[in-house]
């Protein structure tokens, strides 16, 4: 039996905050009390907190390795590693590595990565050289034509655990705001008036031919797989209305309060990124998640693009009105692994699997990860 015992940190479990000890056996937690312990081998955190694992469903950093230049794709199997690497030190312990499949960019670095990244997913973790778990969510463009064909190649993979369908043709959903558009689809060069507005009705043109029959076979073979279902970027009442006939569970990224609104009425998780927390913003001129989080319109933060943006997002959270550091913890714990159906993590409690944080405030009231563990072992 391996065992390992912490005394005199702030734990923090799903519903309170406390100064306690801990012990974990064998991978899991079997023992919560206040107070300190005067057990032997003890190690005393010195007031640090104890948090559980982070749990993560939708993060496009793996892209950012993938491709770290416009032009430039790196090998999967570094790019995997490097990418858990930076998940433990910021104290993911679960991890669903978002795979774009169906490319709206011709000969885009997503259609040239999509099959090396989940293989390099499934070689790394079979070799046992990963720190944390991952897992798969497929995010399926709905207008891309090449998406269908790729999404049955993948949809009995062992590892996926949440399928999300978006749709981002211009003038709608994130990019309603098309000056913003323009900016952003230039960011790694420019086009002249002729091209953008030819590349807007090639877009728009392949939203109608197949945006909706990819749709309606994506919500088919999901539901007939049980595997959960995102929408992605809901704007207005109708998108939620349509996610909602299609036994939709999560609405990430919602743009508008109103479609925020609708989603909590039909019982929804809202998801919201982390770096909008952190930035004070989207970067895309959309709903905040302070707005949300004020609004107690937020379940689950998503770091996005940036892993260590989850902590800084939690602590962030918990300072606003009507939020505390446990309900604001739950939001990238408890509430994501739910979501997925992932019952045995998530929460500091007894018979939970001992994914664990030990955090610190530094100076300048940055929370730090200063060790993660996984199953009790130290992956950070």
């Amino acid at each position: 039996m391996t065992q390992r015992i912490v005394s005199n940190a702030r734990i923090v479990t799903a519903d309170d905050e406390f100064t306690g000890c801990l012990i974990v056996e064998d991978g899991i937690i079997r023992c919560i009390d206040t107070g300190s312990t005067a057990l032997p081998g003890a190690e005393d955190w010195g007031g640090d907190w104890l948090l559980p694992g982070l749990v993560e469903l939708h993060t496009d950093n793996l892209e950012k390795h993938l491709s770290p230049r416009p032009g430039v794709l790196w090998n999967a199997h570094s790019a995997m590693t490097v990418h858990d690497a930076q998940c433990a030190a910021a104290g993911i312990t679960t991890v669903l590595d978002s795979v774009v499949i169906g490319d709206l960019d011709d000969d885009g670095a997503r259609s040239k990565t999509q099959h090396t990244s989940i293989a390099a997913l499934h070689q790394c973790r079979d070799e046992g050289l990963m720190r944390v778990e991952h897992l798969l969510h497929l995010r399926c463009e709905l207008s891309a034509p090449d998406m269908l064909e790729v999404f049955h190649e993948y949809a009995d993979d062992p590892l996926l655990t949440l399928v999300s369908m978006m749709d981002h043709t211009p003038g709608q959903r994130q990019w309603r705001d098309m000056v913003t558009y323009r900016r952003y689809t230039e960011r790694n060069g420019s086009y002249n008036d002729a091209d953008f507005e030819a590349m807007i009705a090639q877009r728009k043109a392949d939203q109608q031919a197949f945006s909706l029959p990819h749709r309606v076979e994506i919500v088919r073979e999901c539901r007939s797989r049980g595997l959960p279902l995102a929408s992605h970027d809901d704007t207005l009442l109708s998108d939620i209305a349509l996610a909602v006939a299609e036994g939709v569970a999560m609405s990430e990224f919602p743009t508008t309060v109103e479609a925020a609104q609708a989603a909590r009425a039909a019982g929804m998780a809202i998801i919201m990124g982390g770096p909008n927390m952190v930035k004070g913003g989207s970067h895309s001129g959309n709903v905040s998640a302070a707005e949300l989080a004020q609004l107690d319109l937020l379940d689950i933060f998503s770091s996005d693009y940036v892993p260590s943006s989850l902590l800084m997002a939690t602590y962030m959270l918990a300072a606003l009105d009507g939020w505390s550091l446990p309900k604001a913890v739950r939001t990238v714990t408890l509430n994501p692994a739910r979501a997925i159906g992932l019952q045995d993590r998530g929460e500091i409690a007894l018979g939970q699997r001992a994914d664990l944080l030990r955090v610190r405030m530094n100076r300048v009231g940055m929370p730090l990860v200063l060790e993660t563990w996984r199953t009790g072992q130290r992956a950070f």
